[in-house]
């Protein structure tokens, strides 16, 4: 990233930077995806025209490491009168289709999200005397963008971010991330889609782990009636010492834990360090190649699957009585909707199974017995699974950051698995699903109860029930950073 300029070119959002009228050569001068954008920043600091901006050094199309193009920052004089503080404005410029020549997003057309769908914002506390916006939150918007870029996986309202750092590499307790709506910034239409704004909110690790346990949009809310911990706006203050439930200890009992026996969990899905063996018969046993996932050569998932793997991820925020894992056969649905994000061309494709073994080729198969891996933090979060979602009739996915491999469990109330009571363990290709039974959740619960203990906790640690032919070890990170694993 480059440090901070004034807005310049394209950026200064001037006058070609409204959604109006302009002469014949600003679409040539201005790339029409950021006339929306800037008309939208215009209408609430028509004051800063030309906002100090940074801006990536060598671009992203180009071979640069920086997806955003530019991050504006704006002065926001906040709202007395709601208890809103003054503060920095950060806004994206790069998630959505900016150019709509293909260089960065394939153009799907005006009705359809632009480009990923949404820019980021974030909100920071402006300190006494503060007469320039730091800088590092731009640096957190394009790793965050990075992230989005690599995995192909968008964001929603109510998600939250694993940082595991203090967002401004100090000392701050504020070290992870939850999404929201921006408060004042509207969804704009762009020549190229829909462009909307997520705001990031910083958090500590109690909070984070409150919206796991429960839900990122019910956290949120606690969050905006707490003004020193956001306020209305959800404002980032990286001086906050104090957690919500420090600063009201009856939000713990009676908002979340009452929210998580009532509602369960809406976390769907994480990507983790994890594996899965097929302990049904010897490794060395290579039939029927095409359909399995044995120790360490896990065939790639198939362009079908990694889709399908991803509706799970993003159907997080959907709460039905019978919650449905998309068919295997299902076509991707461009678009948005109230409940899930845009989904887009799947960048594995090139190089996934399809192209290796025809979809069709690759029969979902029983196994009998299975043996589960996890790093400490994933395997932390099984009892959110069971607990949160499996006894509340839903389902949960990890997906191996490592790798190709993903594990879903299921309960007897989700549709369109293809695990069943009478074949609990069921695989196709690296993707395995497990269907647990109320009973059996239960159960797992009581044995795997010192995972709640994780400063008690020594690596690695084996869970065992034979007679469900099911064993779990939780692993050191090592394990899978090893690709012999």
């Amino acid at each position: 990233m480059e440090g901070v300029r004034p807005g310049e070119g394209p950026p200064a959002g001037g006058p070609a930077s409204g959604s109006g009228s302009g002469s014949g050569s600003f679409p040539s001068l201005f790339p029409p995806g950021l006339h929306g954008i800037y008309g939208e920043c215009r209408r609430l600091y028509p004051d800063q025209p030309n906002p100090l901006q940074v801006t990536a050094i060598l671009k992203y199309w180009l071979g640069g490491p920086d997806p955003l193009d530019y991050v504006s920052m704006y002065r926001n004089l906040g709202n007395p009168a709601l208890n809103v503080p003054e503060h920095w404005h950060y806004v994206s410029f790069g998630l959505s289709d900016l150019y709509g020549d293909n260089r960065v997003h394939e153009f799907t057309g005006t009705d359809g999200p632009s480009g990923f769908g949404f820019e980021l914002t974030f909100r920071l506390k402006r300190e006494t005397g503060e007469s320039a916006p730091p800088t590092w939150p731009a640096e957190l918007m394009q790793g965050l963008a990075r992230y989005v870029f690599q995995s192909e996986n968008t964001f929603c309202s109510g998600d939250h971010v694993s940082w595991h750092s203090p967002l401004d590499n100090s000392e701050s307790r504020i070290q992870h991330m939850l999404l929201t709506e921006d408060p004042q910034m509207q969804p704009v239409q762009t020549p190229f889609g829909v462009v909307t704004f997520l705001q990031i909110v910083g958090v500590c690790t109690e909070e984070l782990h409150a919206a796991q346990q429960w839900n990122g949009q019910g956290i949120l809310e606690l969050l905006r009636t707490v003004p020193v911990a956001g306020g209305p706006w959800l404002i980032t203050d990286m001086r906050r010492g104090e957690t919500i439930f420090e600063i009201d200890p009856h939000l713990q009992q009676e908002r979340v834990d009452k929210g998580i026996e009532t509602d369960g969990s809406n976390l769907s899905g994480v990507s983790a360090k994890c594996a899965w063996d097929d302990l049904s018969r010897p490794p060395e046993d290579d039939e029927d190649s095409r359909s399995i996932c044995i120790g360490t050569q896990p065939r790639r998932l198939s362009g079908k699957d990694t889709e399908q793997i991803r509706e799970t991820l993003r159907r997080g925020l959907e709460i039905n009585s019978k919650p449905v894992l998309p068919p295997i056969n299902a076509q991707r649905q461009n678009g948005l909707n109230h409940d899930r994000a845009p989904s887009r061309k799947d960048s594995l494709e090139s190089e996934s199974s399809a192209a290796i073994i025809p979809h069709e080729l690759i029969r979902t198969r029983q196994l009998e017995s299975v043996h589960l891996k996890f790093n400490q933090e994933s395997g932390a979060l099984i009892p959110l699974c069971l607990r949160g979602r499996l006894l509340h009739g839903r389902h949960f996915t990890y997906k191996s950051i490592t790798g190709d491999t993903a594990i879903t469990f299921v309960s007897t109330g989700v549709e369109g698995a293809f695990a069943t009571e009478e074949h609990p363990y069921a695989a196709h290709g690296p993707w395995l699903q497990i269907l647990l039974t109320e009973e059996f959740v239960e159960r797992m619960l009581e044995d795997l109860e010192d995972l709640n203990s994780p400063e008690e906790f020594k690596l690695p640690k084996e869970y065992s029930w034979p007679e469900k032919k099911l064993k779990v070890s939780i692993l050191p990170d090592a394990v899978f950073d090893n690709p012999l694993h």
